[in-house]
Parts: structure tokens; sequence; C-alpha cells
């Protein structure tokens, strides 16, 4: 029975002759290489929980007039990019588990094609993911250097152009990503993407770390109390290189996946890592889940608001 690989395109090695892959897979098919069973359930599970807490992020954005800035909009659309994963998740675990149960008949064909558009969800979702990351954390860079000028520098229409360019650069890049997946170059570009994302985010963070070490040490200088812009402003660095931290834990293996697919497909060890696609994938889901809580236990206007949209209390 045909049944939906979760991203199907990526989970193997394309640039591999058969029979060597055959040989790999072989000499790696005892111990540890075998790899996770993970149920579908769990994907369920986890998927609906992070549709949920995503959800009440968003409405707790927009419901709160106090958070519509172009900070809260960038977050917001990072919770709509982790909605992206659980969607998909939840698409694909469903169509799996009516495809095992025989309660869905389709045709190879159809679920070639649906497969196919799911990845390309999960692969937009990975691209909007990373750049919303990265403009967070220049927003929070510019709020800290340029405070003054914060105002006519991150304007709203300038926000919303960003949001609208990210949203059309990940669509095209996912569609490419899926229509040319054969090609190693089109995986080196999303590599090099997610390296240089983090490069910019850990220079950013270590300048703003660097200013606050220095803004602390003056105030014990002169034994002033901080202000409430610099201790804000420190809060939320410290916010973001949490979700920095969890996003690289969570989504690292599953870059170190491509990596290996293009380095090494044929090697013993990198076709042992393969057989972990399932757990990376499950990573990917958790930060989805994580970065909300992140949000509600750092922001108290934010954690206020989702307390009020879950009583309902509008």
């Amino acid at each position: 029975m045909s049944t939906l690989a979760p991203l199907r395109l990526l989970r193997e090695p394309w640039n591999a002759s058969e029979g060597n892959q055959s040989n790999a897979t072989v000499g790696a098919s005892s111990g540890w290489c075998q790899g996770l069973d993970i149920p579908n359930e769990l994907f369920l599970v986890l998927g609906l929980v992070s549709l949920v807490e995503n959800l009440l992020v968003v409405a707790a954005i927009l419901k709160n007039r106090n958070l519509h800035s172009p900070t809260y909009y960038f977050i917001c659309c990072l919770a709509v990019s982790d909605m992206l994963v659980s969607t998909s998740n939840l698409a694909e675990m469903l169509f799996m588990l009516l495809l095992e149960h025989g309660v869905l008949v389709m045709r190879p064909s159809i679920v070639r094609h649906m497969d196919s558009v799911i990845d390309m969800l999960i692969c937009s979702s990975v691209v909007s993911s990373l750049s919303f990351l990265g403009v967070i954390a220049v927003d929070r860079y510019i709020t800290i250097f340029y405070a003054l000028r914060y105002h006519s520098i991150m304007t709203l229409q300038r926000a919303v152009v960003t949001m609208a360019s990210i949203w059309l650069a990940s669509t095209v890049s996912s569609t490419v990503l899926i229509t040319y997946y054969h090609s190693n170059t089109i995986l080196l570009c999303l590599i090099g993407f997610f390296l240089f994302m983090l490069v910019l985010m850990l220079v950013l963070y270590i300048h703003m770390f660097a200013l606050a070490r220095h803004h602390l040490h003056s105030i014990s200088s002169q034994q002033k109390p901080p202000t409430a812009h610099r201790g804000g402003s420190l809060k939320g660095a410290v916010t973001l290189t949490i979700l920095l931290g969890v996003f690289f834990i969570c989504w690292g293996p599953f870059f170190f996946h491509l990596i290996l697919i293009v380095t090494c497909p044929t090697n013993p060890f990198c076709t042992c890592f393969f057989s972990y696609f399932n757990l990376f994938l499950i990573l990917i889901i958790c930060n989805s889940v994580i970065d909300p809580l992140i949000y509600a236990f750092r922001s108290q206007e934010l954690r206020r608001t989702l307390r009020e949209v879950v009583t309902c209390s509008w």
C-alpha cells in the first residue's frame, strides 16, 4: 500500500547509485543503525499541540492593540511558520493513518502529488522561520542601538513589505527546491542560507550582549538603577537568544542530515544517520511546540493576553 513519507525528497540521498546505496544500507543494518520506530500517533499529537499553541499566540497578538507593533508582527509571522509545520504534519499523518487502515483509497500518483505539496509546505516553513528569526534579531538590534530613530527606521510600511517579501521568497524557494531536488546546488543553497542566518544572529546577539554588559558595568560604577528601556531590551535579547538556541537544537540535526546527503551519501556512518530521519522530524515539530511557551513565559503582556484568550475574555 502506498503511503506518504515525511519529506520524501530529503529523506535519502539521490546522488548515489542504487547499488552503492544498497550496499551501504546492508552494511549499516544492525545495531543502532536501525533507527527509531516512532508511531504516527506521536506526530499527530505533537502537531495538534503545536497548532493550538501557535493559534493562541496569533490570536493574542491580534487581540491586544499594545502588541500591534513590527516586533510582534514578526513574532506572529514566526508563529504562522510554526503553524505551517503543524498543519502539514497533521495533514500528512491523517492521510497516512487513513491509508494504513484502509479507510481512504487513493491512486499512487495522487499520493505522490500530495507528498510533494506537503514537502513544499515544510520547506517553505523552514525558510520563513529562519528569515523571521533573522528579522526579529535585526529588529531587536535596531531597538537597542538606534532607540531614538527606531520608529522612523522600522515603520509599519517597511515591516509589511519585509513580511510580504519573506513569504514570497520562501514560497518561491520551496517550489524550486521540490522541483529541482536532484541538484546538489539547491541543497547547498539551503544549507548556506541556514549557516548565514545563524552567523548573522550570533553576531548581532554578541554585539547586543557586549553593549548590555558595558551598560551594567557603567550602572554599577555610578550606582544608578537600570533604565526600563535598557532592561526591556536586554530581556528581549535574552528571549530571542533562547529562541535561537532552541531553533538550532531542533533544526540542527535536520540540516546536518542534508550536509551528509551531499558529502557522504554512501558512507556507512552517514547511512546510519539517515535512518534517524523521523527523530529529526520530531525535533522540528518540538521547536514549534516550544516557541509559544517561550513567548508566554518571557513576555508579561503577551502572557496576560494569552490568559484572556484562553478564558474567552474578549
